[in-house]
């Protein structure tokens, strides 16, 4: 991987906690309860937060977008979370959430002048990112952005993870590999356990089925281990997301502006993860890819 990759990856790794952090707070879950929606189990929040931006849109489009869930977990959810609110209320309650949750998350250092500067330097970033044929995260850049610093800092996150997101589907279809494939290559290399990835809700026999046309194809082992070659896609199409993924962060040019995000970003990486609220082990595969 060249150095400028690295940091691609690197920012990554470093916006994704402050993003996913929506999906798991409790703020969340209060602001999702007073929409109407249940609150029991995470997914009717995360589909309507997520799905929101794209407006009041069926089950295969947010299945084609999302990607790796299984199309029968998405119609449980879509369009049905439109019944209990429409896309504009849950965009706005998600602005009201993601400030309570990084307000008991960050406390003070929510008004500090780290989080101005470093919402400064994302947004710039997320504005500089080419969105066209990019779903996601042309429809989170479309939104207002938010006027209070640290919701700026999550919507720019938002703006950068999802943009990522949708060149790394870009990059599997380009490999071959289908939702499931996608899936089962990545639990392949270890990315996470296979367990793990049964929160997409793709049957045994779907799971197992993709497996089979994936050793067929030389990339699986028999076992469930991906072969070299299959190693080698997946290191391939890791690469190319982060090839697709590196133009807005040339914006910061050579100024030291990137670093100087890093240094901001850290603390806050740091509350996120110790904060208990993300699972430890995820389909993204953070920190093994």
């Amino acid at each position: 991987m060249s150095e400028e990759l690295g940091r691609v990856r690197q920012m990554w790794h470093l916006l994704e906690p402050l993003h996913a952090v929506l999906y798991y707070a409790p703020e969340a879950f209060e602001e999702a309860a007073v929409l109407g929606y249940r609150t029991d189990e995470r997914w009717p929040s995360y589909f309507a937060w997520r799905a929101a931006p794209l407006g009041a849109v069926d089950a295969e489009r947010v299945a084609e977008t999302f990607y790796s869930f299984s199309p029968q977990m998405v119609r449980e959810h879509i369009p049905a979370a439109w019944s209990v609110a429409s896309p504009d209320a849950v965009v706005a309650a998600r602005t009201k959430a993601v400030d309570r949750a990084y307000r008991a998350l960050f406390g003070e250092q929510v008004a500090g002048p780290e989080i101005t500067e470093a919402a400064a330097l994302a947004r710039r970033v997320a504005e500089a990112a080419d969105v066209t044929g990019r779903p996601l995260a042309e429809a989170n850049a479309a939104l207002p952005w938010p006027d209070e610093p640290h919701a700026a800092l999550w919507h720019a996150a938002t703006v950068l993870r999802e943009h990522r997101g949708d060149g790394h589907i870009a990059a599997l279809a380009e490999a071959g590999l289908d939702p499931v494939e996608s899936l089962v290559s990545f639990a392949g290399i270890g990315a996470a356990r296979p367990e793990v990835f049964e929160s997409r809700a793709w049957s045994g026999e779907e799971w197992n089925a993709a497996g089979g046309r994936l050793v067929k194809r030389g990339l699986l082992e028999e076992d469930g281990t991906a072969t070299e070659e299959g190693r080698a896609l997946r290191t391939e199409v890791e690469r190319r997301t982060d090839e697709q993924a590196a133009a807005p962060w040339r914006v910061l040019g050579e100024g030291g502006g990137r670093e100087r995000l890093v240094e901001l970003l850290g603390p806050l990486w740091v509350a996120a993860i110790g904060s208990g609220l993300l699972p430890s082990e995820t389909t993204l595969g953070i920190g093994k890819v």
